[in-house]
């Protein structure tokens, strides 16, 4: 990281990636680390399927370590994408074409069976390709690199040899995970079959650490002898990965509460071959709409591609920003929320930035803009706001909305706020395909039709031209004390309810000051008459 983002160690910052880059750098310790040999953090992704909103999160959150352990330390790293593009195809993808012609390829390394979309030389090497798109077009800095690449190159034929050294000690960690059928052919080594190209989890009949081979017999008898380099075998995957940190000497890797005990022993397994395991964190899982673990098989959850219909890059960095521990709901009802989060944390951090405040450095768009804040990376109005704007005036294009938002701000243009210009693009999908479909309005009850006919009349009153928002929003309170709503946030949610059809709302005077007096005095108009219409249809 440049010199210029350098940060006093301490006291840390008070953000998670800060405790992990501590924790990064009491793991490296006094190790000679250079630019030849950098700390090495890495991710790793399974191309058996196109990358998704769990591969987004984790090489966001490893890549905010790395920024944050750049930043206190000065020292290089570097961050390996790592696809296990050796692992067998298991099961034919339901969203893939020719998939007739992938069941016959299942067994075989996804490296070595066809693209069924007929644009890349593997399946494999498409959805890497896919992977590193998706990665570059959020921007990430890290380097890609291929299992096959590692194993048919050479670069763990020694850690490999050595696995064989140590054969006996890794089956007595792993076999006691096992069932009973398992337990007694397992091998952490998958040699790769001669003729069918199958890679087989069969029992080793003979070890040779020397030779650096594997004699093993097939199904119809025919043993053979594979060397275990060169990319004619592979490890068992909890294997594999310990292999991977011990042969690159990984630093840091996180993972999912649902690999705590492959973590474990995976780290064993490091350790018998001579290695450390990395430092890492334990992240919790996705949740979907019903408190489910989100499943890429049931597809319970939201997808990048959708996240990015409603709302911008950033709202998703801040999303995976929030406390990594915690288990969090991830559906499309968490978009404004999380979209609005960021963009208050972006008014804080560029005020913290023009100040050198270290403030800068705890907020999450420090993290989401790596390390410096552009400053037209905020917007003056929030997406909750333009979702409510986009609801009352029935919004179907841009043009609607940027009329009142010019009436508020004449200033204001797409070219002069870019993030703001994207927001009202968002909103007018979000709202046609979520808040439009579920508004309801209820009739107002007893005073609130006094208080309602009260704010209209005062708003008719009232100098909209030289009208603040806070002018308006003392006038909202005003009304509501007087005619005894009890507590104040009742009245709050009759204005919702009752004019937006909605359980929660804005900042009501910053609404009336986008919105327009005049056009909020015809709102509550609307919403009185018509229910003057339901009562005497009733």
């Amino acid at each position: 990281m440049s010199e210029q983002y350098r940060i006093p160690s301490s006291p840390l910052p008070k953000a998670w990636p800060f405790e992990e880059a501590a924790k990064l750098a009491a793991h490296v310790g006094d190790r000679a680390v250079s630019v030849e040999r950098p700390v090495l953090l890495e991710t790793g992704y399974g191309p058996s399927g196109l990358p998704h909103i769990g591969t987004f999160g984790e090489v966001a959150r490893t890549s905010w370590v790395r920024q944050a352990f750049g930043a206190i330390t000065g020292k290089p790293t570097r961050l390996l994408a790592f696809s296990d593009d050796m692992d067998a195809l298991r099961k034919v993808p339901d969203n893939v074409p020719n998939q007739d012609m992938l069941r016959q390829y299942i067994g075989r390394p996804l490296s070595r069976v066809p693209d069924p979309f007929g644009t890349h030389e593997s399946f494999a090497a498409h959805n890497n390709a896919r992977l590193q798109a998706f990665l570059d077009s959020f921007g990430f800095d890290y380097e890609f690199a291929s299992s096959t690449a590692y194993y048919e190159g050479g670069r763990f034929d020694a850690a490999l040899k050595r696995v064989l050294e140590v054969h006996d000690e890794i089956v007595a960690v792993i076999a006691p995970t096992l069932g009973a059928e398992r337990r007694a052919t397992y091998s952490p080594v998958l040699p790769i079959h001669p003729r069918t190209g199958q890679v087989m989890q069969v029992r080793m009949d003979a070890i040779d650490p020397v030779a650096g081979t594997v004699r093993w017999t097939d199904e119809d008898g025919e043993t053979f002898e594979t060397p275990v380099t060169g990319g004619h075998a592979k490890m068992q995957w909890k294997a594999d990965w310990a292999m991977r940190w011990y042969a690159l000497g990984v630093d840091y890797e996180m993972s999912g509460k649902d690999l705590i005990d492959s973590v474990r022993l995976s780290g064993k397994i490091c350790r018998i071959l001579g290695g450390r395991a990395p430092a890492g964190l334990t992240y919790e899982l996705f949740l979907d709409e019903n408190g489910q673990k989100i499943s890429k098989s049931k597809g319970n959850g939201i997808s990048v591609e959708e996240w990015l219909r409603y709302a911008p890059p950033e709202s998703l960095g801040q999303y995976m920003f929030n406390a990594p521990q915690r288990a969090k709901r991830l559906f499309f009802d968490v978009i404004p929320k999380a979209t609005d989060e960021y963009l208050a944390n972006v008014t804080r951090a560029l005020a913290a930035q023009k100040a050198d405040d270290p403030a800068l450095w705890a907020n999450p768009a420090w993290f989401i803009h790596a390390g410096h804040i552009p400053d037209n990376a905020g917007s003056p109005i929030t997406f909750g706001m333009l979702l409510n704007l986009a609801s009352v005036a029935n919004a179907e294009t841009p043009d609607v909305l940027w009329k009142f938002i010019q009436r508020y701000d004449a200033d204001a243009t797409p070219t002069r706020d870019p993030m703001l210009a994207r927001l009202v693009d968002h909103a007018i999908v979000y709202y046609a395909d979520f808040v439009r479909p579920t508004k309801q309005y209820r009739a107002p009850e007893g005073k609130e039709r006094a208080a309602l006919s009260d704010l209209a009349e005062a708003l008719r009153g009232m100098d909209a031209a030289t009208a603040t928002p806070d002018d308006f929003q003392n006038l909202v309170f005003e009304i509501g004390k007087r005619h005894g709503f009890e507590p104040l946030r009742s009245w709050f949610g009759c204005l919702y309810e009752v004019l937006l059809g909605q359980k929660e709302g804005p900042r009501f005077g910053i609404f009336i000051a986008l919105y327009g007096a005049g056009e909020t005095v015809a709102l509550i108009e609307a919403a009185l008459t018509r229910s003057m219409s339901q009562a005497t249809q009733s």
